[in-house]
């Protein structure tokens, strides 16, 4: 169980909440911010005050004001009239990270709404209930509108969400969890929807398979020194004492220790250093590692933050219109987070390149080359995904298209920057699978007995799940076999 204060969510913990289910439990010290907030709204309704979201009209219709007695309806008319997107439902593990995130954003008690809110979300997340969320409708400003309203339905009995293997409409998504519909309160429609948090969910699904992807490319890209019998000087710490970066001095690290004991490695004779893509393993991997924490970082902060507009302030009973829904930082981060991944992809592929063309290796891995192709064409497969990744890792966030009338003149288009983001992921896993057939290709022409240890117990363990190819066969199962293992991450466990 993990506890939930809306202040100390870290992405180890929403990694467990995410994919592995671990139910939350809500701080008593987060409820009583969450009442206190409240309070405010109670008190600026019954005082008539004149507060955006509460008793007025949203967007352009700012300026309308709305009567006490409709103020109910204001919310609810917001929730279906938002509930626009369009597309294939986000993926289940997507639409889970948003529901935590709103869940941890409203904790703040900063939004203004009831406890009975959040306590219907964190049942929503306990019973694992995936909201139906089309992928496309938000330009990643006023807070990603459209898809949120999609979730938020389900607290007043509409929408649609997974239930195991079923799809249910609202209402019965509340019958099976033994609850009954919300009746919205003024500001609730608005806190539930204004938010960066399904921008911030495909972000976060991206990073952490990115990150799983970047353990998983340094130990393939040592499968490849070895397959290639490359030096190993590139490695040496004394060179990259010399330029100190972080990412590339770990990287620098991982293959030394993958390296270690190893006979194959450093046996080449006929060039004295290798291609970059086996010599800058450490600057190219490297870079990508500095911009995942720099990512992370920012991730953090967004899953611990008050995103929806006006914000609360029951300590001095201010309400403040600001703009923390806007997805600028989230943006520039997915874009980021796109090219260091897709660049994880680039440099695999050549490196699957470099195998097929060693010299003292048969031509394309394969015996009787020419009645053969061997793996000549996966080659093709991850040179396709390479640019289609070129096409996607163009950003989005440098562009801007008014909504609302002219009034919401500026938005980040971040949810598209961060929807790509996690397509290039998709397709860097399917890359890096393609490297994994091929260098196991490669060093079933090896001694295995020279590897080093631990790339030997990994060679060994594929090896089990993907035999070598002695003449040409359906290769499609291999690859698929190829992409589960990468996907899973396991196939490095206790190794």
């Amino acid at each position: 169980m993990i506890e939930l204060d809306g202040h100390s969510l870290t992405l180890e913990a929403a990694q467990k909440i995410v994919f592995d289910k671990e139910e939350v439990s809500l701080a008593p010290r987060a409820l009583e911010r969450v009442r206190a907030a409240h309070a405010v709204v109670e008190r600026i309704v019954t005082q008539d005050r004149r507060v955006y979201g509460i008793n007025t009209g949203f967007g352009k219709l700012s300026t309308k004001t709305i009567p006490r007695e409709k103020l109910s309806l204001l919310q609810e008319n917001l929730l279906k009239s938002h509930a626009v997107g369009v597309g294939e439902p986000l993926p289940d593990e997507v639409a889970r990270a948003a529901l935590l995130f709103r869940l941890n954003s409203l904790l703040q008690g900063r939004s203004g709404v009831r406890v009975e809110i959040v306590n219907y979300l964190k049942e929503l997340l306990n019973q694992n209930v995936i909201p139906l969320i089309p992928a496309k409708g938000s330009v990643g400003a006023s807070g990603d509108l459209a898809p949120l309203a999609h979730l938020a339905l389900l607290l007043i009995g509409e929408g649609q969400a997974k239930l195991g293997a079923r799809i249910l409409h609202g209402r019965e998504v509340l019958d099976e969890l033994g609850l009954e519909p919300l009746r919205l309160a003024p500001k609730e429609g608005l806190a539930l929807i204004n938010g960066t948090q399904v921008t911030l969910a495909l972000g976060f699904v991206a990073l952490v398979r990115a990150q799983n992807l970047l353990t998983q490319a340094q130990a393939i890209s040592a499968l490849a020194v070895e397959a290639m019998r490359g030096h190993i000087d590139a490695f040496d710490e004394r060179l990259h004492q010399a330029r100190p970066h972080r990412g590339q001095s770990r990287v620098a690290h991982s293959m030394r220790a993958w390296l270690a004991g190893s006979q194959l490695a450093g046996s080449r004779t006929d060039d004295v250093q290798d291609n970059y893509t086996l010599r800058c393993i450490p600057q190219v991997l490297g870079a990508s590692l500095d911009a995942f924490d720099f990512i992370r970082e920012k991730f953090e902060i967004e899953m611990n933050s008050s995103t929806d507009n006006p914000l609360v302030f029951a300590e001095s009973e201010a309400v403040l219109s600001g703009g923390n829904f806007h997805g600028q930082i989230l943006g520039f981060c997915c874009e980021l987070l796109g090219q260091a991944v897709a660049e994880i992809g680039n440099f695999s592929e050549r490196q699957i390149a470099l195998l097929l063309e060693a010299p003292d290796l048969p031509k394309f891995l394969v015996h009787d080359s020419g009645l053969n192709s061997g793996l000549m064409v996966p080659q093709y497969t991850a040179a396709a995904l390479v640019a289609e990744n070129k096409v996607l890792a163009h950003p989005a966030s440098v562009d801007s298209i008014p909504t609302s009338g002219g009034k919401e003149d500026h938005n980040s288009m971040a949810t598209t920057s961060a929807y790509k983001a996690l397509q290039i992921a998709q397709n860097v896993e399917i890359i890096l699978a393609l490297e994994l057939v091929t260098v196991r290709q490669a060093l079933s022409f090896r001694d295995p007995s020279l590897m080093a240890p631990r790339t030997r117990a990994l060679y060994e363990r594929i090896s089990l799940q993907i035999p070598p190819l002695d003449k040409d066969r359906l290769l499609q199962y291999d690859i698929h076999r190829a992409i589960q293992i990468v996907r899973e991450g396991s196939w490095l466990n206790g190794v």
